[in-house]
């Protein structure tokens, strides 16, 4: 974002300083960690382990970090820079062999090494198994936009950035073993060190306690568990790494980092980390946490289980932004991560972004889109929602997007895949998921006595319209096939605007578990609109049919 306009910019913040959405909650508390302890970059930092493939979190982590970083730039004028570090933790050990990777003997020989030693089970492409998920993650980022800055564990090591910060911590060795100790077990007690020593004999990662250090040279010493060796090694240069909970604190000190989140499981990580920090003398960075991703059957998404959702399965159905507005929507809330909040989020999106061109500045600061797009969501196209493609396909069992776009060029002339780009994108995300989820799925019921003879009344009522009926002449035709008996409303709930009857939802239903086979469909006269007056009383003749 740049500030061209001073006063407009001073609008903005003003407004910003009272917006209730979170991204604007979090960069407000950057801003008083600011004025406590003044600096000329915010740092704002995510995380990833390269022992496995980037994933929907990995997502869900960065979107949200730039979200509260562009809410950090309204709130300062853009006048504090800012940088978004994306971290490598390459320099930990591979401690098992993932299941979704070849060459999984070869990876057995390598383990305990850090993860950027071990050989690249992929291809020849890459001098290591942390280099070559390194560079999936960078590709990742850069495919959703991502600005972030890149750094590898094995190279910040190496370089000796770390080593200031690691000589702090093992001057404060005690007080930092003070805080660890009380959360292990006993064994686990017995040999823990905050020092993790890479053997210079077979390069791995050694989880051996420490038989001696010398903080004035630097030094630790531990005794080598396969000779039986005193070995005597500096913290520095990347002869050694820290343990998890040291090394996030370790590395939040020497990076200077502000601001990062972490899922509800690393709470205690977080608080551990955040103590050791203060031994070193530095304030911990503000942390958010938010809650897990769950999967169908309410369970915590795992890549080893590999439940839930991907990314690549996520954009096979529809854009970033559907994931992007999934991931800004109560992130301290246990969402579901399943196939079937894709249409809603989806149809969410484009409603958000219809009534974005429709609010005052106050409201669009509360707008997910505003946020998603970085204060400058795109013009809408057409309003055509996802279920009512996903209808069009099922009701016409539309092999490719040629059909789909016949409906669409018949109700709005001149619309076309070239005109509206996203809404072509959009018709062929409908046909995947259509294919993959809504056609095994459907089951069409037969319709009772009743219902036929509706169904046979919609049918008249409906031939009788012209063939440019709006969408709201013929939702009033249904309404008023809807307002006989068996449908009529009789219980006051369901209120109209014009004072007539209410229609049970059950009408609908019907509709759309008769006619449509599925429990949940648009509404039905904006699909008659799109689909067409000849072809839905088709559609109603083959549902009578079908069920004689």
């Amino acid at each position: 974002m740049t500030i061209a306009e001073p006063d407009a910019a001073a609008g903005l913040r003003a407004l910003a300083e009272q917006s209730a959405a979170w991204p604007f909650e979090e960069a407000r508390r950057i801003v008083a960690r600011l004025e406590r302890h003044p600096k000329e970059v915010v740092i704002f930092e995510t995380g990833y382990g390269p022992s496995g493939l980037p994933h929907i979190g990995t997502f869900g982590e960065v979107a949200r970090t730039t979200m509260v970083r562009h809410a950090f730039r309204v709130l300062t004028d853009d006048r504090i820079a800012t940088r978004l570090i994306a971290f490598s933790d390459d320099m930990d050990a591979l401690r098992k062999v993932p299941d979704n990777v070849p060459n999984r003997e070869m990876l057995t020989a390598h383990l305990g090494e850090p993860l950027s030693r071990v050989p690249d089970p992929f291809s020849n492409e890459y001098p290591s198994f942390g280099a070559a998920n390194n560079a999936r993650l960078r590709a990742f980022l850069d495919r959703f936009g991502f600005a972030y800055e890149f750094l590898s564990s094995t190279e910040t090591y190496l370089s000796g950035r770390f080593d200031a910060t690691l000589l702090a911590m093992l001057a404060a060795y005690d007080r930092v073993m003070e805080i660890i100790l009380p959360t292990l077990g006993p064994e686990r007690r017995a040999t823990y060190s905050p020092f993790l020593p890479i053997s210079p004999r077979t390069h791995k990662v050694l989880q051996v306690p420490m038989v001696a250090r010398d903080a004035a040279a630097g030094t630790i010493t531990y005794v080598d568990p396969d000779t039986g060796e005193r070995v005597e090694t500096p913290v520095t240069g990347g002869r050694v790494k820290c343990q998890w909970k040291a090394d996030w604190a370790m590395r939040w000190v020497a990076l200077g980092i502000d601001y990062e989140m972490a899922g509800k499981d690393l709470i205690d990580s977080v608080k551990l980390s955040g103590e050791i920090a203060r031994a070193l003398g530095a304030v911990p960075p503000e942390s958010f946490i938010y809650e897990l991703f769950l999967d169908d059957k309410g369970q915590k998404i795992s890549k080893s289980k590999g439940n839930g959702l991907t990314i690549d399965e996520w954009l096979r159905y529809a854009g970033t932004e559907s994931l992007s507005l999934f991931m800004y929507r109560e992130p301290r809330a246990a969402k579901r991560l399943y196939f079937d909040v894709i249409p809603r989020n989806v149809d969410d999106y484009q409603q958000h972004l219809d009534a974005y061109q429709r609010q005052d500045p106050a409201r669009r600061l509360s707008n997910p889109v505003w946020h998603i797009h970085s204060g400058h969501p795109p013009v809408p196209e057409i309003s055509v929602s996802f279920s009512m493609l996903l209808n069009l396909v099922s009701a016409s069992n539309a092999e490719n997007a040629e059909t789909l776009w016949g409906f669409i060029d018949r109700y709005w002339p001149g619309v076309t895949p070239q005109s509206h780009p996203r809404l072509d994108a959009m018709v062929g995300y409908a046909i995947h998921y259509f294919r993959d989820f809504v056609l095994p799925e459907k089951t069409f019921r037969h319709p009772t006595e009743a219902e036929r003879a509706a169904l046979a009344n919609l049918r008249d009522a409906l031939a009788q319209l012209p063939a440019d009926a709006t969408a709201e002449q013929i939702q009033e035709v249904v309404y008023e096939i809807g307002r006989r008996e068996p449908f009529l409303d009789h219980t006051g709930k369901i209120k109209t605007k014009d004072g007539k009857p209410g229609v049970s939802l059950e009408w609908f239903n019907m509709l759309y578990q008769v006619l449509l086979g599925q429990q949940k469909g648009p509404r039905f006269g904006s699909f008659v609109a799109v689909y067409g007056i000849d072809n839905t009383t088709a559609m109603i003749d083959g549902a009578l049919a079908r069920s004689a």
